[in-house]
């Protein structure tokens, strides 16, 4: 019987690992191999060694977009993360109330990002829903082409997509907050302790990998974020919102050089899968240590 377990267990995992290999491993491995050469696509490729990667890390352009992937990271994590904790912890009460409300919460995720991208670019436009509320508010002096100014579109860049994915976030706290024992929380009232220091020790110790997990999917949703930021600005103004990912795409298909783009995109993934395991590593979330109450 553990014979016919033991080639049983690699037979189930064969069909992921054929969808992985040809639809990431492969084209990653293409990928590589392009950004050795120069290509447009048409004439035929010609071998460049490392130039694209040397050019990768003292181009101006390709550095300007990792400062500001790097932004997009730490302002998406500083406006998600603590806004999913308290909004997850409120939808996981079982008041009817609070399910009504997590239905229209929710309605985001449903959205597509091209819906989004054009319902907030009205919205920030120069006679937009935000602009014209500060006119009637008699604030005309903070009105502002938000989207327009290279020095806030990077940043209402960041609040449309905390706008877009908060609920995504909310709902793994929500399911992580209802697999909390209520034991942990009926021991510390007896004890005397309030909602905020029930909050504070038993609620956020509890959502420890939750908030790495959430976090990671932050992290790399922030590198290859494109479409929303496409809409919304094309990466103007002036190339304040040119991205990773959307610098890539301009450089590989609309400046057709393939090889430099195809370097950019390594760069990407290197990024990402360094984040990701330093957040493993410092986190601990790689040894599983059960949280759960008698394990």
């Amino acid at each position: 019987m553990s014979e016919r377990r033991d080639w049983r267990a690699p037979l189930l995992l064969t069909p992921a690992l054929l969808f992985f290999s040809v639809f990431a491993l492969g084209p990653l491995i293409a990928a590589l191999c392009l950004s050795f050469l120069q290509w447009n696509g048409i004439t035929p490729p010609q071998w460049t060694g490392l130039d694209h990667w040397a050019r990768a890390f003292t181009d101006p352009a390709t550095l300007n977009s990792i400062k500001l992937t790097l932004l997009v990271i730490a302002l998406s994590w500083l406006l998600q993360t603590p806004a999913a904790i308290l909004l997850g912890v409120f939808l996981a009460g079982h008041q009817r109330y609070r399910a009504v409300l997590g239905v229209f919460y929710f309605l985001p995720l449903l959205f597509s990002a091209v819906a989004v991208g054009l319902i907030w670019q009205a919205i920030l436009s120069p006679q937009g829903a935000v602009n014209s509320l500060l006119r009637a508010a008699g604030a005309d002096a903070i009105a502002h082409p938000w989207l327009g100014d290279s020095s806030t579109a990077i940043y209402a860049v960041i609040v449309v997509i905390a706008w877009q994915f908060i609920p995504l976030h909310t709902l793994l706290y929500q399911a992580a907050v209802r697999q909390i024992p209520q034991q942990f929380y009926e021991a510390a009232r007896i004890d005397g302790a309030g909602r905020i220091r029930q909050f504070f020790s038993i609620t956020l110790p509890q959502l420890k990998y939750t908030v790495i997990t959430s976090s990671i999917l932050i992290v790399n949703g922030s590198i290859t974020y494109f479409d929303i930021v496409f809409i919304l600005t094309g990466g103007g103004p002036e190339g304040s919102t040119r991205i990773l990912p959307l610098h890539m795409y301009i450089t590989a298909f609309q400046e057709t050089r393939f090889g430099y783009g195809s370097a950019i995109a390594i760069l990407m993934v290197a990024l990402g899968l360094a984040f990701s395991l330093v957040l493993l590593r410092i986190s601990g979330f790689s040894r599983m240590e059960s949280q759960a109450e008698g394990a």
